[in-house]
């Protein structure tokens, strides 16, 4: 069993069960519902449009390889935005009341290539219970050329990680649907039979999905390979480049802490304060990136608030940020986008040439 962190038990602030119970008494007296209402689910029909529609478009008609591409790359826009939007909520239990619903659309994740399983490790367990406590939560671990921890070794061509990390970021989906499934499956997967079913499961999906995403078009369609491989390659640079950097935007980003454990294994802060000091919302008022996003700028509500749908992110932010200015908590946020991405930028500078610092970590 992997030797967890704790947060502080003697430490324990009235922040979050004052802000839980103000949170509890929006929804009362707006009498609404936690998750999603028909602007959702129109947002979800039109995601999965994006889809699946130029695909059956591909498959109609064999466009030229421009069209093609520029079809496949549509595609990867809306990978992203399902990933965000619609596989994000439900695999958190906030897209529905209903356990079913939120089932099938979280599945929306195998139909892009992606585990399920693995997902709800590495992030609902792993990055919301522990953000940024490297060694603990994997969105930070290092990545082949990539740092995004002050508490890990740094090496010579760190120092040019902001140069290249985009290119990188756009290779994240692919390098997902082929091989970050497989190693994440030998690290978070329950031994003895669950494991072989897991992995038969983990096997099944892959299979299908790039049978249909790959072979089907060529061996049925008559579809040119050269038409296919390029948009395959396309659709998931634009998917992983988005995916990837909007997600960087709330952690690894200047502001934000990266704090280390005492001697007896605790962090000394309780979870909700914690939460507060390693994320950061950003453009908040811009309206068509919280559509698309999925309310992911508003990550500070997101990571306090799980299982609401993302949706009421935006009302939710007033209570957060009244309940923390009540409570001397920093509450962070980028107001623009350029400014978010300036501030990772400038994480990556800092994490290129910063020695790594203590850790007591293992």
């Amino acid at each position: 069993m992997k030797n967890y962190v704790k947060f502080n038990p003697t430490n324990k602030s009235l922040f979050f069960p004052t802000l839980k119970q103000r949170v509890d008494d929006y929804f009362k007296i707006k009498n609404i519902s936690r998750h999603a209402n028909t602007s959702m689910v129109i947002k979800t029909i039109i995601l999965l449009s994006g889809y699946i529609l130029p695909f059956i478009y591909i498959l109609s008609y064999n466009p030229t390889f421009g069209i093609s591409t520029m079809l496949w790359a549509v595609m990867g826009l809306s990978i992203a935005g399902i990933g965000m939007s619609v596989m994000h909520d439900a695999n958190h239990g906030a897209y529905s009341s209903s356990e079913w619903v939120n089932k099938l659309l979280g599945n929306t994740l195998t139909l892009i290539g992606g585990s399920v399983d693995n997902w709800k490790v590495q992030h609902n367990l792993l990055h919301h219970t522990f953000t940024n406590v490297v060694h603990q939560d994997d969105d930070i671990s290092d990545k082949f050329v990539l740092r995004f921890s002050p508490h890990t070794e740094v090496k010579w061509f760190h120092k040019y990680q902001y140069i290249y990390a985009f290119f990188f970021y756009g290779l994240q989906t692919l390098f997902w649907v082929l091989v970050k499934d497989f190693l994440q499956f030998n690290r978070y997967v329950i031994k003895g039979e669950q494991k072989w079913f897991t992995l038969t499961k983990l096997l099944l999906s892959k299979i299908i999905y790039f049978f249909v995403i790959l072979v089907m078009p060529v061996l049925f369609f008559d579809i040119p390979i050269l038409h296919v491989a390029t948009g395959f390659l396309v659709m998931h640079f634009f998917s992983g480049l988005i995916l990837t950097v909007i997600f960087q935007l709330a952690h690894t980003v200047e502001g934000t802490t990266h704090p280390l454990p005492n001697e007896k294994n605790e962090i000394k802060n309780d979870w909700a304060i914690h939460q507060m000091n390693t994320t950061v919302d950003f453009a908040p008022k811009n309206q068509f990136l919280s559509w698309y996003i999925g309310g992911l700028n508003f990550q500070v509500e997101h990571h306090l608030f799980t299982k609401i749908c993302h949706i009421h992110y935006p009302e939710i932010s007033k209570i957060v940020q009244q309940t923390a200015t009540e409570f001397d908590i920093p509450y962070l946020v980028n107001e623009k986008f350029s400014d978010a991405l300036m501030a990772h930028v400038n994480a990556l500078k800092r994490f290129g040439k910063e020695e790594a610092e203590l850790s007591v970590l293992k």
